[in-house]
């Protein structure tokens, strides 16, 4: 599947397959995340792949919107060093991986992770050190469901030279 195409039709997926995700395949998912721009070129991100049944149960269980997480055959847990750009930088990796996911086949959803009351329990579960942020986690594994959700349309949202021009 190309890029785009996995932009366009990558959805939020709550419900998993049993099927396991094969390491090379999450390789590549956290490979495109690698590949993420970030400021001043200084790539603070680190990622923890929890694939262990026990663990993400921990996971789920500290979050509010994450609950599927325990059923997610991959957790991948996003975090960055603290710095002045770490959260647009962690949420461009996110982003990357999101659709390279999507353009394998995988199914994803980004929980929120920075500044959530379950930051420092997931950093301390995952043995992370203290000045690294969480900034997501993303479910992954094959897709169960397949929502379709309507996005607003592009003559909706998009100004030429100043807000409200067409």
């Amino acid at each position: 599947m190309d890029a785009l195409e996995a932009l366009r039709t990558r959805r939020s997926i709550r419900a998993y397959t049993v099927q396991e995700v094969p390491r090379d395949l999450i390789e590549q998912v956290v490979d495109a995340g690698r590949l993420a721009a970030s400021a001043r070129n200084l790539q603070p991100w680190e990622f923890v792949v929890v694939t262990d049944p026990r663990t993400r149960q921990a996971i789920a269980d500290l979050t509010e919107y994450g609950k599927h997480i325990a059923k997610a055959p991959v957790c991948i847990a996003v975090f960055c060093k603290d710095s002045t750009y770490y959260l647009e930088d962690g949420s461009a990796a996110t982003q990357n991986m999101l659709v390279a996911a999507r353009a394998l086949g995988l199914g994803t959803c980004w929980i929120a992770g920075d500044k959530k009351p379950f930051a420092d329990d997931v950093r301390r579960i995952l043995g992370v050190p203290d000045g690294i942020r969480l900034v997501s986690l993303i479910s992954m594994g094959y897709p169960a469901e397949q929502p379709v959700r309507e996005k607003r349309p592009l003559s909706d949202l998009l100004h030429w030279e100043r807000f409200g021009g067409k």
